[in-house]
């Protein structure tokens, strides 16, 4: 993609997408569009298998939407502005591929609401502070964070993250189960160089990266559903694996007792 706020890249099955407007990747509409294109390209290029998504430098993953931006426009736009952060993001999240967000810095605010919609979070430790601090604005969490946090947290630990509004270090967000794992890294190069090695453990030919993919399709997506439509969505995600390649290659490899060697097919 030849932008400059939003960088894609793509290396032997993993896409890279970087928010890049430093110091602080703070997103407007037009960052959001670039991040809505780069969705749609990691979706339909299919050496594509997992996604990381993280922030340009080392202070900031991303800071979330630009005020000074939304100090300039009317409330017509404000809300088209929500809608679409809103829309671009259950892309994110709807995507059947694994998501990794890769905490560079810190992620608070809208920022922190883009790496909910992720399906793993990886924090670099001392990178930063994790948080919902909008009620400070007079605010609220409006890019998905109310309803995103309190399913991953439970709503008490959600409630109080977002009304007593403080910031926290990503050793307590690894507590409270807001982030799955926090890394030491040397450098930002060396902990986004160890995102990128754990990324390659969901690739074929050791990972079967289609069942990966509808796992997280049925958890995404099967969640907001009554459990009758959750096990049905279930079924029919299973039936697509059935018929995959992987899937007869899998049990082949089960029968004769030897490693499967999966193609993503």
């Amino acid at each position: 993609m030849g932008n400059t706020l939003v960088d894609y890249k793509t290396d032997a099955g993993v896409a890279t997408i970087t928010l890049n407007d430093p110091p602080m990747n703070a997103f407007t509409h037009e960052m959001m569009k670039d991040l809505d294109e780069a969705i749609l390209d990691a979706r339909f290029d299919n050496d594509v298998r997992v996604i990381i998504l993280t922030g340009h430098g080392d202070r900031f993953f991303c800071a979330g939407a630009n005020i000074q931006m939304l100090s300039a426009v009317d409330e017509t736009f404000k809300y088209y502005f929500c809608l679409h952060t809103n829309e671009t993001l259950n892309r994110l999240e709807q995507t059947p591929k694994l998501v990794i967000a890769a905490l560079n810095g810190h992620a608070v605010g809208g920022g922190l609401e883009i790496a909910l919609a992720c399906d793993i979070r990886i924090a670099r430790k001392g990178g930063g502070k994790i948080g919902l601090p909008e009620a400070n604005l007079g605010l609220m969490p409006g890019s998905g964070g109310t309803q995103r946090a309190a399913r991953l947290m439970g709503k008490a630990h959600a409630l109080q993250l977002m009304v007593e509004s403080e910031n926290l270090d990503f050793e307590r967000a690894h507590e409270l189960g807001l982030v799955n794992y926090v890394w030491e890294g040397a450098s930002r190069e060396d902990f986004q160089a160890r995102v990128v090695e754990y990324a390659r453990r969901f690739l074929p030919p050791d990972k079967a990266s289609l069942a990966v993919g509808r796992i997280k399709r049925a958890v995404q997506s099967g969640l907001e559903m009554g459990f009758e439509q959750a096990l049905a969505l279930e079924r029919e995600l299973q039936a697509e694996l059935w018929s995959s390649t992987d899937a007869k290659e899998g049990l082949k490899a089960y029968i004769e007792k030897r490693k499967p060697k999966f193609t993503g097919r």
